[in-house]
């Protein structure tokens, strides 16, 4: 997990009685306000700091801290199935393709400025999708072509916050303004709106084969979508 208020990495280990252990950022970090992890492919976490920082974990416990590009904003984050690291910058308007060896980032601009883009989420293909919230749209980043393409979710002033690809490359969002899930089909381009609760606000999204979840974070209640 990731803990603002602790400055710090936390876990808890199930094998060991659910013992918590916390890792603390490197002396002298300042309160980078952690917000989003991810784990990639090596068994290092990463993790975005909204006060204009990324970093990483690794699983001997060694912490390493970086300075993000255009500063504040970092905010979602994915790991691709080639191992690759991608954030999106809420504040910094892009995309952030992590150089893992050296932990610098490369910006990638979508098409529409301004957007917010809030989370991401890579597909089984590699390519990355991101939430833009500012414009109420969705984006697709194809690292091979290099090329982007962005959709309007329905409704009349949409707020896209957070997005998911499950196991079928289906894509998920949740809109702020409509109080919905949003189904997203890449191949027929299709979008299907979903209401749930009023002011629900679902902030992250996960699942495992058939299922979607998502946290109702203003009713304090987990909501699933079974998909077949």
């Amino acid at each position: 997990m990731t803990d603002s208020g602790l400055n710090a990495i936390v876990s808890v280990d199930p094998r060991a009685g659910d013992a918590v252990k916390r890792y603390p950022l490197p002396a002298g970090t300042p309160n980078v306000n952690l917000n989003t992890a991810v784990i990639d492919r090596d068994g290092a976490l990463w993790w975005t700091g909204q006060n204009g920082w990324f970093g990483r974990l690794d699983p001997d416990g060694e912490q390493n801290v970086f300075e993000a590009p255009r500063g504040r904003g970092p905010y979602g984050i994915t790991t691709t199935p080639d191992g690759a690291v991608y954030y999106a910058s809420l504040a910094g308007n892009h995309i952030g393709r992590i150089a893992k060896m050296t932990g610098g980032a490369e910006v990638l601009e979508p098409p529409t400025k301004g957007q917010g883009a809030r989370r991401v989420w890579s597909d089984s293909k590699g390519n990355v999708w991101s939430s833009h919230y500012n414009t109420g749209q969705l984006s697709r980043y194809d690292p091979v072509a290099n090329t982007w393409k962005e959709w309007k979710l329905p409704g009349a002033s949409p707020l896209a916050y957070s997005v998911y690809v499950d196991d079928q490359d289906t894509v998920w969002l949740t809109d702020f303004a409509a109080h919905a899930i949003v189904r997203f089909d890449p191949v027929t381009e299709r979008f299907d709106s979903y209401p749930h609760a009023r002011g629900g606000n679902v902030r992250q999204q996960l699942g495992r084969p058939g299922e979607v979840w998502g946290a109702l974070s203003a009713h304090d209640r987990l909501l699933l979508v079974r998909t077949r």
